[in-house]
């Protein structure tokens, strides 16, 4: 049976590339004051040095913070924060603490002075390596100065998902987890 193929329109284009994970990433503004993203646009760059890009709109007060300060973190959360991460997406750090708003607790990171998220399960603390304007958003570049994550969390050098249940993005305010069921296909 021959499928037929439908056009997509251009300005949702990008939701054929969905469901993304799902991180939040924290910042700071010049006087230290921390803000929370969250964003479904994110991506290893590089291994060597380790290097990870997140792509935000520069109408996002977190662009202007990252822009300035040139230090972020990429946190990861869970489905057990859904509600918060989802908050954190739908407020402005210019007029709300998204900490206080969501409930969430900054922890200081080790490198960086942006804080970690403590209800998330993993930690990326980067400093800005380079920035590059596409269209209506700018790729952020952050080389990762450190990485951690909850113990027992990361086993046999990946997130274990029967542990964790990483948050993807499937479009509007709609999300989805991973099965723990882990396929290895052999050739």
């Amino acid at each position: 049976m021959e499928v037929k193929k439908v056009e997509v329109d251009l300005s949702l284009a990008h939701r054929l590339l969905h469901p993304r994970h799902v991180v939040l990433v924290s910042c700071v503004d010049k006087a230290g004051k921390a803000n929370i993203v969250t964003l479904a646009w994110s991506m290893p760059t590089s291994h060597n040095p380790p290097m990870i890009a997140v792509s935000i709109s520069s109408k996002r007060y977190s662009h202007q913070l990252i822009h300035e300060t040139k230090e972020f973190v990429v946190n990861i959360p869970t489905m057990d924060i859904i509600k918060e991460t989802l908050l954190c997406g739908r407020t402005t750090g210019r007029r709300y603490d998204k900490f206080k708003e969501a409930r969430l607790t900054p922890i200081p990171a080790k490198m960086v002075q942006p804080p970690i998220i403590k209800e998330c399960v993993a930690h990326l603390e980067c400093k800005l390596h380079q920035q590059i304007t596409t269209g209506d958003h700018t790729i952020f570049v952050g080389r990762v100065l450190a990485a951690y994550a909850n113990e027992g969390a990361f086993k046999r050098e990946k997130l274990d998902i029967k542990m964790v249940s990483p948050v993807y993005h499937v479009g509007e305010d709609d999300f989805a987890a991973l099965s723990p069921e882990v396929i290895t296909p052999t050739l």
